[in-house]
């Protein structure tokens, strides 16, 4: 970990004050439940009296910690099929959220990983945004999501992104405080808006996981089947060495993957919550082939106690120690993956289950509130004595 990060305190979440605190925590969309979803619950537990606000909200795949509070849309929901198109609806989202009337709220809290950090704020409120990542589709992998999409999209994609970029930049400077989920996300947060960014990484239910007797024999990918998770490399390199490899989970890319898999690679589609821990603390190791802004899933492996084989960059390179909670390999090639399995197999013994867990809960959902609470605490209170020195 990266020991020049601040050390934050439990704190009260609130500062003395004369009226209750008005907490708003806007959320880009609420259509199922994922890592960012996960650390919603986390806020929405600090702040039981939040409102929240999003775009597009399908309460029958949210959780009831999110559910309880009263949450509000934007005109987006109102579109035809905004659960299905959402994504196509995104530049329509600037217009949106500036929509938004948050004049009651002292505190604004922006989970972003789309245009949800621009809203518009009291002058003296407090906005502070997590940022789990700066729009990918319009920054770093733009060419990436481009390259994979239709002769419409492809279109659409290079008539909006320059103004959403603009746009997007512009509007960072409306956010008092930013918090990363990384290393690697407060290092775009600085190329792109051009702020520092305090890192906090997200939580991790750590205590859902524990450590299994009967491993079996079998490596396992598990996430949404998407481009960008280059599952695909998972399935080359398990093409080529014949190993057993179990993919869990659905996306645009499963019938795609499927095609191209060996019989050697099993697909189990999407994984009730309840079978999840199992799934990981019965594998051999984790294979995670993607370059991810964290990545909750590995965390969440070595919570029970299972090593994780990761491309080494990104989020993985923050969690996992190289040779100790598991394998780091350098390029995404799938020579580079089999090589990097290999390496693991010879020490395969020596990867100990309580040391790979106990350094998984450092990153457990109770030390993501307590730094959370204490940032935002300090900020309120020093925002009350001093609001012209805001960010």
């Amino acid at each position: 970990m990266d020991h020049s990060e601040p050390v934050f305190v439990a704190a009260p979440v609130e500062v003395a004050r004369n009226e209750p605190l008005k907490v708003a925590i806007l959320h880009y969309w609420l259509v199922n439940m994922r890592g960012g979803e996960k650390v919603l619950e986390a806020l929405c537990e600090l702040y039981p009296q939040a409102d929240i606000f999003t775009h597009v909200y399908h309460p029958e795949a949210i959780s009831g910690v999110i559910t309880r509070h009263k949450i509000f849309t934007t005109f987006i929901q109102r579109l035809p099929w905004p659960v299905r198109f959402y994504k196509a609806y995104l530049p329509l989202m600037p217009f949106a959220v500036e929509s938004l009337d948050l004049q009651a709220y002292d505190l604004v809290i922006s989970s972003e990983a789309g245009p949800m950090k621009a809203a518009l704020t009291r002058p003296d409120a407090l906005h502070i945004c997590y940022c789990h990542s700066p729009m990918r589709y319009i920054w770093d992998q733009y060419y990436e999501y481009r390259r994979g999409r239709g002769l419409l999209a492809r279109l659409a994609m290079t008539l909006f992104a320059t103004p959403l970029r603009i746009w997007d930049s512009a509007s960072a400077s409306r956010v008092d405080h930013f918090i990363a989920n990384s290393r690697f996300v407060a290092a775009r947060i600085r190329k792109f808006y051009g702020r520092d960014a305090i890192v906090i990484n997200p939580p991790v239910a750590t205590a859902r996981f524990a450590i299994s007797d009967k491993v079996e024999d079998y490596y396992l990918c598990f996430g949404q089947l998407v481009f960008y998770k280059r599952f695909d490399l998972a399935v080359a390199a398990f093409n080529q060495s014949g190993r057993r490899l179990i993919i869990a989970g659905a996306g645009e890319q499963s019938a795609a993957l499927k095609k191209i898999a060996g019989s050697n690679i099993t697909f189990l589609g999407r994984v009730e919550d309840e079978n999840i821990p199992a799934l990981l603390a019965n594998c051999r190791a984790l294979i995670f082939p993607g370059a991810e802004d964290f990545g909750i899933i590995p965390v969440e492996t070595m919570a029970a106690g299972r090593p994780v084989i990761a491309y080494g960059t990104g989020g993985a390179a923050e969690t996992i120690i190289d040779g100790q909670t598991g394998i780091l390999f350098p390029t995404q090639t799938a020579a580079s993956l089999n090589a990097a399995i290999t390496s693991f197999e010879a020490q395969e013994p020596n990867f100990s289950p309580t040391t790979i867990r106990h350094h998984a809960q450092q990153f457990d959902t109770a030390t993501f509130k307590s730094k959370i609470a204490s940032l935002i605490t300090r900020a309120l209170d020093a925002n009350s004595r001093h609001p012209e020195q805001l960010n």
